[in-house]
């Protein structure tokens, strides 16, 4: 059985892993932050500490057959189901993607600690923040394509026919809005905030200059990404 000492150090590197990623989420305010994939890491290892030492009382004894394995295989299916209640469809726009695969991976991050593997638990966290800060920087400089989504999040005046401007804008410089949501419930009182998803061929830095250019128009935030959460 796995000495006491030991297994409370596996739940300490993993929730010092599990805190740089949820760190990483809090700082880019993003879903699921500290809190949750630190109980999700947390969970996971504990799980898998249990998979690998929680019956060894049973081994040798007649009849019984165990499979250490079982335990842990659950851990990727139940996390895969809890990940899978994160992604949501709005017509053609998927949103979610990234941040269930955080939490999923987060959780195998845990399971890594739980099995003593602490070099690829700690080698995969890193592995992480190169994904997450590394992979924005090259997709930037990937030339966009028509079938390019730019996803963009509008902060305007109200009443100030803001966003027949900003539409105007859009499809005059030959993009395409293919989806669209106002948000008037979490923006400052005479503040709205619309979320946009725009097609065609063009720079970020184009787009972003022409809309704030607008009068009345507060904030632009754009994200040329497959998920942007």
């Amino acid at each position: 059985m796995g000495n006491d000492g030991e297994l409370l150090l596996r739940l300490g590197l993993t929730l010092v892993l599990c805190f740089c990623i949820g760190l990483e989420r809090e700082i880019r305010v993003k879903s699921a932050g500290l809190r949750t994939l630190a109980l999700v890491g947390l969970g996971a290892a504990v799980a898998m500490m249990v998979s690998k030492h929680g019956f060894d009382d049973l081994i040798g004894r007649r009849q019984i057959s165990l499979d250490p394995s079982r335990v842990a295989a659950q851990i990727v299916s139940g996390v895969g189901f809890l990940g899978a209640g994160l992604i949501f469809v709005r017509r053609d726009s998927v949103r979610g993607l990234t941040t269930a695969a955080v939490v999923w991976f987060t959780a195998m991050v845990g399971m890594a600690v739980g099995a003593g593997l602490y070099v690829l638990a700690v080698g995969a966290t890193a592995a992480h923040f190169i994904v997450v800060s590394g992979y924005p920087i090259l997709t930037r400089r990937v030339p966009g394509t028509k079938w390019s989504p730019t996803y963009v999040n509008l902060t305007y005046l109200d009443g100030k026919g803001v966003l027949r401007d900003a539409l105007t804008a859009l499809t005059g410089g030959g993009h395409t809005v293919a989806d669209l949501a106002v948000d008037r419930a979490t923006a400052e009182a005479g503040q709205v905030q619309v979320s946009l998803v725009v097609y065609g061929k063009g720079s970020i830095e184009d787009l972003v200059t022409k809309l704030s250019g607008i009068d009345g128009v507060l904030r632009v935030g754009t994200d040329r990404e497959d998920e942007p959460t």
